[in-house]
């Protein structure tokens, strides 16, 4: 599928989102460059939640990918686009019901095993490069006190190998991403709708103050806010700040 990606291999590092940061700064940096960190001592997740991950057993690494024009207005389907391709490689090794946890977890089960951290650099309204961060749990069998952590060992038994995943999840996002510029977030959606984890099951929510609430999640907007349908009938629209599972 066009060009080798051209792979940095990093014993350790604070994250691998921030190397290529840093890396772009120094030189131009070529399409689909991933840097794999057997270590990453800074992982994190969405909102700054850390990351936990055991040396060697699981797969952190950070891919670039750059764009001609391609709107900000456009970005969640980047999420759209890179959930459906680990889903794609995950639901190949016989994982059980993998889910997308909006934005941008995966889920076998109820168990959080990928953790997706989309950066963009922008220049005005267009996004110029995107570093997509992926930290995906394989072979680890402990985690500290993280009751919805899984590893894909500890869902199927199985140990894998690290790098033919790596390329298999590369392969994937490299065809998920082919012309995305040119797409519409609806032309996306109904794909994404249909991975999304709880969709139209009665859930429990919190919103920034803490309160909780009740609600169906029923899809995605194209904007990529959470649409829910609360009591009456009610829809409502809540970015990532504004409202959390439970």
């Amino acid at each position: 599928m066009g060009e080798q990606s051209r792979i940095i291999k990093l014993d350790a590092t604070d994250s691998t989102n921030q190397y290529l940061k840093d890396l772009l700064q120094t030189k131009n940096a070529s399409d689909f460059t991933v840097v794999v960190a057997k270590k990453q001592l800074k992982g994190r997740g969405q909102m700054g939640a850390a990351w936990q991950s055991e040396d060697g057993k699981n797969l952190t690494f950070s891919a670039l990918k750059k764009f001609n024009s391609f709107s900000t207005e456009h970005q969640f389907n980047l999420n759209i686009a890179v959930s459906l391709a680990v889903c794609d490689v995950l639901n190949t090794m016989d994982l059980p019901n993998v889910r997308v946890k909006w934005p941008n977890d995966i889920l076998s089960g109820s168990s959080k095993i990928c953790g997706i951290l989309i950066e963009n650099i922008l220049k005005g309204q267009e996004i110029q490069y995107s570093i997509i961060g992926i930290g995906l749990n394989v072979n680890q069998t402990s985690f500290d006190n993280l009751d919805k952590a899984a590893s894909m060992h500890t869902i199927s038994g199985r140990v894998f190998d690290l790098d033919e995943l790596l390329h298999l999840i590369l392969d994937s996002m490299k065809h998920r991403l082919l012309d995305i510029e040119d797409k519409t977030i609806a032309e996306l959606l109904p794909e994404y709708e249909q991975h999304l984890f709880r969709k139209d099951k009665p859930s429990t929510f919190t919103n920034s103050k803490g309160e909780r609430f009740m609600g169906f999640i029923r899809g995605v907007s194209e904007t990529g806010k959470l649409v829910l349908e609360l009591e009456d009938r009610i829809f409502r629209e809540y970015d990532l700040k504004e409202v959390s599972l439970l």
